[in-house]
């Protein structure tokens, strides 16, 4: 009987958001056309590296799209829910969408540094100091809430 040595390797591949797929995702940037984002969880599923994502204007709201203001949607460091409605390569971005009622900023913080509580589908309140910031603010499902 000789002893037998082996060796396992991870064979876990890395899991890569799909189209249709919900992502949970951090807001990096904002500018008058787009939210930058990092891709952080495909479904419950943490990614072992970040993607890029871009949500567009025009995909923040299903409704009045012309109407939307990027600033009022998102803020950097906010958390959000958002769909994969198209795949990246290795020089652009996944393509997300908000434009769901169940799609949005899921955690915000205030500038108190206090996560705010939504009061509305488009407002976010800071409980310490009472102020008001607009986000588009996702309505999120029982099955999504984790502690």
């Amino acid at each position: 009987q000789l002893p037998v040595v082996s060796v396992v390797r991870d064979a876990e591949s890395q899991l890569l958001p799909d189209v249709g797929a919900v992502v949970t995702c951090k807001v990096c940037s904002i500018n008058s056309r787009f939210a930058k984002v990092h891709i952080l969880y495909v479904g419950s599923t943490p990614l072992k590296s970040t993607f890029r994502g871009t949500i567009r204007r025009e995909d923040i709201r299903a409704t009045e799209k012309d109407k939307v203001e990027v600033y009022k949607s998102f803020r950097p460091g906010d958390i959000v829910l958002a769909k994969v409605i198209s795949l990246g390569d290795a020089q652009s971005n996944y393509l997300l969408s908000t434009a769901e009622n169940e799609l949005g900023v899921v955690v915000a913080r205030s500038e108190a540094g206090v996560q705010m509580v939504p009061i509305s589908w488009c407002e976010m309140q800071c409980p310490r100091t009472h102020t008001k910031d607009f986000r588009k603010v996702a309505r999120v499902q029982p099955q999504f809430l984790q502690t």
